[in-house]
């Protein structure tokens, strides 16, 4: 059956087999992509007993929540905050294991040292360290921002009533017409018509705070003066449950979810491109691969969205999700990526660090409308050897970092810019304490949204997808069960809920239990384990867990 007007959580009024499936108790699946939401997804299915088979383009699982190691430096290769480790907990959980039996998380206190841009004249606007202690956080908004302490507090209640109200809608299908409704009988509490800069204003007169609650914005690859006020609870979740920080980098979450579903039976095969698609009609068959052909029951595709879809299905049978139509939508900004290997540490230097500058509009002014490399870029740097001496040679680490770009656009060659603005990034080091770096430079490299386009297939080098806009929220979004096609189904980024791993991990749960659902199994047990255990405990002191 097939609507245009039904949301994701209908069931169909009767089970089709599909070609793959030879009895009554075989059901096949294929998943295209063994990154976090295709692995999660793997996991769940598996444990319901449904026959897996995940395929994988590049040589290693993960997708861009994998790493890369080259002269013993270890980096991760996309994201690097952990946050929200109740949701792949709660898949563990679902199939009777333990994430904390698998990878060993660390709680990262200060979350961040965020460093503003000098203002007019070179005046110096100093620099926050966030913190999930609540008395230092205190302390640390009252040395720059006293005014604003004595809102901390409404911020957090306000915010801890605006998640409750969304979870709800973010744990479960997009349901059309049905979600807006609920947004706006919450509308008085969501406030969805401020921006997140907007929304921020109603606790924080100083701007060096609105920032520090919304550079997290970053998340979804948009600028707080765009982003949707009610994604003010981003911030609100990390002060809730904490920063933390995998050993081995957030890869090794991917990696323990392969490793557990291998011993489950699941089959993963790397290095197997896919090249088509195969369908009856509308209805998925199975895939063609660079080795050979596959059929399922249904599929799952983990791939960027709008690169699968213009280049694995042919768009006579696509209605809503034309190429045309994906090109008229908005896209999320991309990323300028340094990987580097040093000698020595940068023991002052904080865990996770994030550089605004002084005129930050103008710097998401380039990024989103003029499409040109920024002059002043705002970034991030990672020196997770602090926490994690594992991941570079005795008396090395490494520094990870980014800058936030314009996707792929014609204004930019970065076959021809990429050196510069490697340069204008790298000097700006020294805002945040990174000095004498050049000479102690061992191993080094550079992605660019052309290198996140053609190696790694992401459409336009849009690392964080469909821009996250009110117009392009819950049903608006490509859904989990793909109203395109028959027997296709979504996960990751590309699909409701979002971007961001715990998001991504939702968006797994979602999809197995609507699989699950319509072939007439009980998708109980994915529900039975909660999808967020209690918090850590609101701005509670940091703790490391074995």
């Amino acid at each position: 059956m097939h609507s245009h007007d039904k949301g994701d959580g209908e069931r169909p009024s009767g089970i089709r087999l599909g070609t793959g499936q030879s009895d009554a108790g075989t059901k096949e699946v294929v998943i295209i992509g063994a990154g976090p939401g295709g692995l999660a997804s793997a996991l769940l299915l598996a444990h319901a007993g449904v026959k897996v088979r995940i395929v994988e383009r590049l040589p290693h699982v993960g997708g861009r929540t994998s790493s890369f190691t080259e002269q013993g430096f270890r980096f991760a290769l996309g994201p690097t905050v952990f946050i929200q480790p109740e949701v792949i907990k709660s898949i563990f959980s679902a199939i009777g294991r333990r994430l904390e039996d698998e990878v060993e998380l660390v709680r990262v206190d200060p979350m961040y040292r965020i460093t503003f841009g000098g203002g007019t004249g070179g005046r110096e606007r100093g620099s926050i360290l966030c913190s999930g202690d609540k008395e230092r956080m205190r302390e640390a908004i009252r040395e720059i921002a006293p005014a604003d302490v004595e809102h901390l507090d409404r911020y957090f209640a306000e915010n801890k009533q605006k998640l409750a109200l969304m979870k709800p809608v973010m744990e479960n299908p997009a349901a059309g017409f049905w979600d807006w409704i609920k947004v706006a009988k919450s509308a008085h509490i969501l406030r969805p018509w401020n921006s997140l800069d907007q929304d921020l204003r109603r606790y924080f007169s100083d701007e060096r705070i609105r920032r520090a609650f919304s550079f997290h914005a970053k998340y979804f690859g948009m600028s707080p003066f765009r982003t949707p006020g009610i994604f003010s609870v981003l911030a609100f979740m990390e002060y809730d449950t904490g920063v933390w920080h995998p050993i081995g980098g957030c890869a090794a979450v991917t990696e323990a979810m392969a490793r557990v579903a291998r011993e489950m039976g699941v089959t993963i095969s790397l290095n197997e491109g896919v090249e088509a698609i195969n369908f009856e009609g509308r209805r998925a068959t199975g895939v063609k691969t660079n080795r050979g052909e596959y059929a399922c029951d249904k599929l799952v595709i983990n791939a960027d969205f709008a690169r699968a879809m213009t280049r694995l299905v042919p768009d006579s049978i696509r209605r809503d999700w034309t190429d045309a139509k994906i090109a008229k939508k908005k896209f999320s900004c991309s990323t300028f990526m340094v990987y580097l290997g040093i000698e020595g540490t940068y023991d002052d230097l904080a865990h996770h660090n994030v550089y605004i500058p002084d005129d930050y509009e103008k710097n998401l002014r380039e990024v989103e409308d003029d499409h040109v490399a920024p002059t002043d870029p705002c970034f991030y740097v990672e020196n997770a050897c602090i926490t994690d001496p594992t991941l570079a040679p005795k008396g090395m680490s490494t520094l990870y970092t980014f800058a936030s770009v314009t996707h792929e656009h014609a204004n930019i060659d970065w076959r021809k810019e990429a050196p510069a603005f490697r340069d204008l990034l790298v000097s700006k080091f020294a805002n945040i304490g990174i000095r004498g770096l050049e000479k102690r430079i061992r191993y080094e490299r550079v992605i660019t949204p052309r290198d996140w386009s053609e190696t790694y297939e992401v459409h336009d080098g849009a690392v964080y997808n469909l821009q996250h806009t009110l117009s392009q929220l819950l049903s608006m979004r490509p859904r989990n069960r793909f109203t395109e096609l028959e027997e296709v189904y979504l996960v990751g980024g590309g699909t409701h809920p979002g971007s961001g791993l715990p998001v991504i991990f939702q968006s797994a749960r979602i999809t197995s239990r609507l699989m699950l659902q319509d072939w007439g199994m009980d998708a109980g047990f994915i529900d039975d384990a909660p999808p967020t255990a209690e918090p850590v405990g609101l701005l509670e002191a940091p703790r490391k867990v074995a």
